[in-house]
Formats: structure tokens, C-alpha cells, sequence
């Protein structure tokens, strides 16, 4: 399938009450730092500006990814054209230097250091959506969000976001401040939160942002074996691409392929072409850092799927049919909380 050439063809979204316009496509940013074998600056900003040319406005980064580079690159990417995008990153997850997990942290004390320490690496006076990336079940969420609150008084922020927050807990934030987006795991392979975080965003008029919408590359169809994975690649550790749970996955991404050829685009275009058919206020974040894949994660726009796909779709991956956890053990008590 072709991609667009131009911005014109991009769709526009809109996060929250307060409307905050976002392309229906973001660029997660995270593999361009850490996590995903590889790493490559120029080619990484290379991926920002073509995005930027296609009409891509959200781009998403955290202060952990890196840990502390990944806000730097982005901000380098986007110094001459701040104006054109929706700045998002996050803060919460806790790392040194080196890069050692330290726990969560969602003390007001921690939201404004964080904030302030996040725009100096970006360089930019604003951030534009600031999500709590994980929930601190040691801090009453009513701190949290309250501290964040003060940020958009001061004008350091302009919208809050929330990330793998409970249901309860997204509605006890939002009677703080409004929650222009949570941002979730969602994909054909991790579809639980259609059970109960999904109804209770629209509930509340609450945008859903996507992240891992290709479940970490898997669903596009590059991964053959355990062995495609890079010896450093963090994906090594992850329940779903090990042992038995891989060709299980795999026979999924298969049906998937199948389904592709038949609308002449590829997987991965398909597994995004459901996310933005499952709603208006969603808004899937692929991650690449490579210009190659990012065109052809935008081409998943111009993938039409009628009731018929729809049904097809639902039929190969329903919900539950990943095998694993998405997470190892010790991260699964950090989600839905």
C-alpha cells in the first residue's frame, strides 16, 4: 500500500473535554533510546522530522527512556519546529544514572522536580501532555494529580494524562483535574482493557492513547523464531516471544498476514487499521526508529475495513488469545492499578 506524501492526508484526533487536536497517529519514541536493539541518533531524528512531514503531531517520550537521553533526542529533533507538535512525556518511574529501577514516585515533591528537570531536557517552556506513567499506590491519587494540577496553573503544562491506571483510580484523578488521555497497552494481542478502562475513559470523555499498538514488533510479522531477537534486546524477557508462547503468537500474526494480502497491505497496517477503526478517540502510538516503518505504519490509515474485516479480525484475535503475560511478573503489579 502506498504511503501519503503530505500532511493532507493526515486525520485528526481529539484527547479529552478540552479537545486537544493530535494527529490520529502518534510516534512513540522510546526504542530510539533503550529497550530494542539499536541504536542510531541521526536516524532516530531522521524518523521525528519525516513524521513531522507526514503529518504526525504527537510525539511520545518519558523521562525513564534512556534512562534521561530520550527526552534530549526528542527535544534536539524538534528545536526549530516546536509549534507543529503535541509534546508528551511522563514521569513516575523512578531510574538513576545508570539506569537501576528505583521504584515509583508520585509524591507532589517528585511532579515538580520531574516536571522541571523533563523541560530542560526537552528544552521547551511547556509540556503539552503530562501523564503519571505509573500510578504510586503509596501516594493518595488526589496528591498526584492535585501537583500536576498546580503545573497547568503555572503554565508548565497544558493537559495531564494517566498511564495503566485502574478504573477507579482514573475516576478518582479525574474529579481533580479533567484527564485528557490514558494511555494503555492496546493491541489485537492485549485487548483486555475493552472489559471495563476502555468504558470508563468514554464515560468520562477521557482520549485513549495506544502504546505497544504492533505488540512490541510482534504483530508485524518480523519475528520468525526466539532467535530474530537481538542478544540485547529486552524482548528476550518478555513472556510472550519465549518458549511455546511464541509459535503460539505467531499462528495469530499468521491469520493476521493472510487477512493482509487479501486488503494488499501488510500486517502491521492491519493491526493499526483496527485500533483507529475501534474508535474516534483513540489514538495508537507505534514506535520505530526507522523511516522505513514509520511510513508504513501511516499507510495504515489508508486501510479501509469494513463490518465484514471487522468480524474477520474479532474471529483471529479475540480477546485473551496471547499467550503470556504481557509483562514479566515483576513488572504485571505495576499495570491497572
Amino acid at each position: 500500500m502506498d504511503h501519503p506524501n503530505t500532511n493532507n492526508h493526515m486525520q485528526k484526533r481529539y484527547l479529552g473535554s478540552a479537545r486537544l487536536e493530535v494527529s490520529a497517529l502518534g510516534l512513540g519514541c522510546m526504542g530510539m533510546s533503550e529497550f530494542y536493539a539499536g541504536r542510531d541518533d541521526t536516524e532516530s531524528i531522521a524518523t521525528i522530522h519525516r513524521a513531522l512531514e507526514l503529518g504526525v503531531t504527537l510525539l511520545d517520550t518519558a523521562d525513564m527512556y534512556g534512562p534521561f537521553t530520550n527526552e534530549r533526542l526528542v527535544g534536539r529533533a524538534v528545536r526549530d519546529r516546536r509549534e507543529k507538535i503535541v509534546i508528551a512525556t511522563k514521569f513516575g518511574n523512578v531510574r538513576s544514572e545508570t539506569g537501576a529501577f528505583l521504584g515509583v514516585d508520585g509524591s507532589p515533591e517528585y511532579v515538580r522536580n520531574a516536571c522541571d528537570a523533563s523541560l530542560e531536557r526537552l528544552g521547551i517552556d511547556h509540556i503539552d501532555l503530562y501523564y503519571q506513567h505509573r500510578v504510586d499506590t503509596n501516594v493518595p491519587i488526589e496528591e498526584t494529580i492535585g501537583a500536576m494540577a498546580d503545573l497547568v496553573r503555572a503554565g508548565k503544562v497544558r493537559h495531564l494524562g494517566m498511564s495503566e491506571a485502574a478504573p477507579a483510580t482514573i475516576r478518582r484523578a479525574h474529579a481533580v483535574h479533567p484527564i485528557a488521555a490514558l494511555q494503555t497497552e492496546y493491541s489485537l494481542w492485549s485487548r483486555d482493557v475493552e472489559e471495563d478502562i476502555l468504558p470508563t475513559c468514554r464515560e468520562l470523555g477521557i482520549g485513549f492513547v495506544a502504546y505497544s499498538p504492533l505488540g512490541r514488533g510482534f504483530l508485524t510479522g518480523r519475528f520468525r523464531s526466539f532467535e530474530d531477537l537481538p542478544a540485547d534486546d529486552y524482548r528476550r524477557n518478555q513472556p510472550r516471544f519465549q518458549g511455546e508462547n511464541f509459535q503460539k503468537n505467531l499462528d495469530v500474526v499468521q491469520h493476521v498476514e493472510q487477512l493482509a494480502k487479501t486488503k494488499g497491505c501488510t500486517a502491521s497496517q492491519i493491526a493499526l487499521a483496527w485500533l483507529l477503526h475501534r474508535g474516534d478517540d483513540i489514538v495508537p502510538i507505534p514506535g520505530t526508529k526507522r523511516v522505513k516503518y514509520l511510513e508504513e505504519n501511516v499507510g495504515a490509515l489508508a486501510v479501509a475495513l469494513n463490518d465484514d474485516d471487522m468480524a474477520r479480525i474479532d474471529a483471529i484475535a479475540p480477546r485473551g488469545i496471547a499467550a503470556g503475560q504481557r509483562y514479566p511478573e515483576t513488572s504485571m503489579h505495576t499495570v491497572n492499578r
